[in-house]
């Protein structure tokens, strides 16, 4: 019976480790010298990020920044924060999420352009497959990748890093998911990791480089 005893002591204290591993991010921040630890919020390399919520008011900067490059004696580029561009392009990022996204959010590390949303992770289950058994019934989801413009008009967040909650996918799985939660036609220049996004035509490029977006002007044709 004390051999029982201890077994069952033993097997309890196994499950209690378990338990306590799966739970950590919800009390390791309460121990003396821990501090909130979210791993949702870092990007690559875990660099912290800075997000930016999407406002009217940053949609109405970034319109203003881009009808500068539409006038013909305009600015070669323009500088805008990634706020503002999400702001810009909140409606062709909710068409590339899934239908119960809420709370986007952008930000920019590097040359990558970031975006979150809470979504039903319902949506995500046939993609994700075993994974989905590690998420709870709603989770945050984190892209981050280089944005280019593929032809006038056209341009796609090519991604490189995705996070469900605390889980990281693997690179492999990327372009799976991204078909499955992009709404709408995939125009055949895109790549099978890229989020298609309408732009103006007269962007002809953009790029992210330590938290700012620069658009520039294209050059007319010949």
């Amino acid at each position: 019976m004390g051999c029982m005893r201890r077994l069952g002591c033993l097997v309890l204290l196994v499950v209690l480790a378990i338990v306590a591993y799966l739970t950590r991010d919800s009390w390791m921040r309460f121990l003396p010298g821990v501090g909130p630890r979210s791993t949702a919020d870092t990007g690559v390399g875990g660099t912290a990020l800075v997000w930016q919520p999407v406002t009217a008011d940053g949609a109405a900067r970034a319109r203003r920044a881009l009808e500068q490059l539409r006038a013909p004696r305009g600015p070669a580029y323009v500088t805008i924060t990634p706020g503002d561009l999400g702001s810009y392009i909140y409606q062709e990022l909710a068409k590339s999420l899934p239908q119960s996204a809420q709370g986007i959010e952008t930000a920019g590390l590097g040359d990558r352009l970031y975006v979150r949303a809470t979504v039903s992770t319902t949506e995500l289950k046939a993609a994700l497959g075993p994974l989905a058994g590690l998420l709870g019934e709603r989770e945050q989801i984190q892209m981050g990748g280089t944005l280019h413009v593929i032809r006038p008009g056209i341009a796609e967040l090519q991604i490189k890093d995705m996070k469900i909650g605390n889980v990281a996918l693997p690179q492999a799985l990327i372009p799976r998911l991204v078909r499955q939660i992009s709404r709408g036609v995939r125009p055949p220049e895109l790549a099978p990791d890229g989020i298609p996004l309408q732009t103006p035509e007269y962007i002809g490029d953009v790029r992210v480089s330590n938290n700012r977006v620069t658009l520039y002007k294209a050059i007319p044709a010949k």
